[in-house]
């Protein structure tokens, strides 16, 4: 069930350096990012996934010395686009069209799109970027815990110097958050075993008839 994949996880604080997360299992938590709803589609962000260990270094580095960076295996970087362009608007336009056939309506939408979204300030559109690369994100940690995948997801880094490192001002993206993926150590965790605390149902949900 999905609620107890979701109370299995947690934000390990201690990985096992000497354990690796298969391909597969890496593979299939990617997929869950590509299925991710984003606004209209457009799927304003890339992942980054890192392996290499002197880039990780680098990376811990810049990011508050956080161990499971180098202790997990894998290192997925969430980047969004910088800005909303003509480019990369009619290419979502082109693969939709390639994929369900050629639509009016549909070019007209994303045409009204550009309309809105061109004129706005990059940082404006940079930042609704980035909540759709958060969707994603979520649903990555998500897919994490149904393959029994540690996750921590982070925020604590210097996104300048991590887009310096991976180059990412070039290539128009910019970091949003980590997620080191691993396997939690059996000791040296002050987290692990811990109960999960959140608020009770009352104190979080409202519901208006």
């Amino acid at each position: 069930m999905l609620a107890d994949a979701l109370n299995w996880r947690y934000a390990t604080k201690k990985m096992d350096p000497s354990k690796t997360v298969p391909q597969e299992k890496v593979d299939r938590i990617l997929e869950a990012v590509n299925l991710a709803p984003t606004s209209s589609g457009l799927q304003p962000f890339e992942v980054l996934v890192v392996t290499n260990p002197e880039i990780r270094a680098q990376i811990r580095a810049v990011a508050w010395d956080q161990a499971q960076i180098t202790d997990g295996s894998h290192l997925l970087v969430f980047a969004a686009w910088d800005n909303y362009t003509a480019e990369r608007i009619d290419e979502v336009v082109k693969r939709t069209a390639d994929e369900r056939g050629p639509s009016e309506r549909l070019s007209a939408y994303y045409e009204q799109l550009k309309g809105m979204y061109l004129p706005r300030d990059a940082q404006v559109n940079y930042e609704h970027a980035a909540r759709q690369a958060y969707i994603a994100f979520g649903l990555a940690l998500t897919a994490a815990a149904f393959e029994q995948v540690d996750a921590t997801p982070m925020e604590g880094f210097d996104p300048d110097q991590v887009d310096a490192i991976l180059g990412l001002r070039e290539q128009g993206l910019r970091s949003v958050t980590l997620l080191p993926l691993g396997y939690r150590a059996a000791e040296g965790d002050w987290l692990l075993g811990r109960k999960k605390v959140r608020k009770p149902r009352a104190g979080l949900v409202r519901e208006i008839a």
